[in-house]
């Protein structure tokens, strides 16, 4: 459907949050099948206001749930099966796992065993925020990329919250889209977009020829950071924003890796059986002659995300942590 990313102007900046809220404006207005669902979301506006003023403008399109993200799902599905596509918030990425059940034994089989698609969105507020703690700073992706059959989405730029929240929709698997909290306030763009690159395709964030970055999410921004810094040294760091991790573009990786010849994976979850690995596994096992050093992977430490603000900037990546990676791959 998206091609490329020309935009149209806005009269002002528009953040991340309200790219979120203008795509899920245009599909209640483009389409009678959308409706959205979520705990508080509808005269509140949701945790986060990305449904704001939507329920007077739609009104019964935008319903408050219950306090059970099973159910959430559960209603969703069946609503999916009956030809509507739902959008379900969750409040917090973490929260879904109330929920799992229902989306990787049921949405994410139901068109395997019945040959009935399951069009479903499930929007994910997540990653980490200084003092979110534990329980509402997970990123998630990972867990649900492991399973055939569900699409996931991690948008890190203005332009792609708008049009990859519009292509989710359209899909006919369920779709987990991931939406940075961080970003929500801190992302700004002066325009939306028309098109865009599909999902399932990378961009290259910035060219370089010493060594690649793949990346997704709130870590594009820490690794062109870190890309920047090092660029005042003379070094060049390509940045891939994978844009999706399920699919996952392995083509626009190795292609990255055949010019820069190291990688560099970087990611804000846990480390184990992660994103990153499965990146460096694939370099490794399809790409092992491109590398002119072994691959490495960071991400946030192996411990759950702990609360104050000053820990929390140790345990995930930041450009500080990268750019100590990167001097390390590049002497290698």
């Amino acid at each position: 459907m998206f091609q490329n990313q020309p935009t149209t102007r806005a009269s002002a900046a528009i953040t991340y949050l309200e790219a979120i809220r203008a795509a899920q404006h245009k599909l209640l207005t483009d389409d009678p099948r959308v409706f959205i669902y979520g705990q508080d979301i509808a005269d509140f506006g949701g945790a986060f206001k990305a449904t704001k003023g939507l329920a007077k403008e739609f009104p019964g399109r935008v319903l408050d749930s219950p306090i059970s993200e099973d159910a959430q799902v559960g209603m969703a599905i069946g609503a999916a099966i009956e030809g509507m596509r739902p959008i379900i918030e969750m409040q917090f990425a973490d929260f879904s796992t109330c929920g799992y059940t229902q989306i990787v034994q049921h949405a994410a089989t139901l068109h395997w065993r019945t040959g009935v698609p399951c069009p479903i969105v499930i929007r994910l507020p997540s990653g980490g925020t200084a003092g979110a703690g534990p329980f509402h700073s997970q990123s998630m992706e990972a867990l649900y990329a492991h399973y055939p059959g569900i699409v996931v989405m991690t948008p890190a730029t203005v332009e792609d919250a708008y049009t990859m929240l519009l292509e989710a929709v359209e899909i006919d698997d369920p779709v987990i889209f991931c939406e940075h909290k961080y970003l929500y306030y801190h992302l700004k763009a002066d325009a939306l977009p028309t098109v865009a690159l599909p999902t399932g395709k990378a961009r290259v964030a910035r060219p370089g020829r010493d060594a690649t970055i793949a990346t997704y999410s709130a870590m594009v921004h820490e690794s062109l950071a870190c890309a920047a810094e090092l660029a005042k040294e003379g070094w060049e760091i390509e940045v891939i924003d994978l844009r999706s991790v399920k699919p996952l573009d392995t083509d626009t990786i190795l292609a990255s890796v055949s010019r820069t010849g190291r990688l560099l994976a970087v990611g804000e979850a846990f480390p184990w059986g992660g994103v990153t690995a499965e990146i460096v596994a694939r370099v490794a096992t399809e790409g092992f002659d491109l590398l002119d050093a072994p691959p490495m992977r960071l991400n946030a430490k192996d411990t759950p995300v702990p609360y104050h603000p000053n820990l929390w900037g140790t345990h995930r990546p930041t450009a500080t942590s990268i750019i100590a990676a990167m001097r390390r791959l590049l002497k290698a």
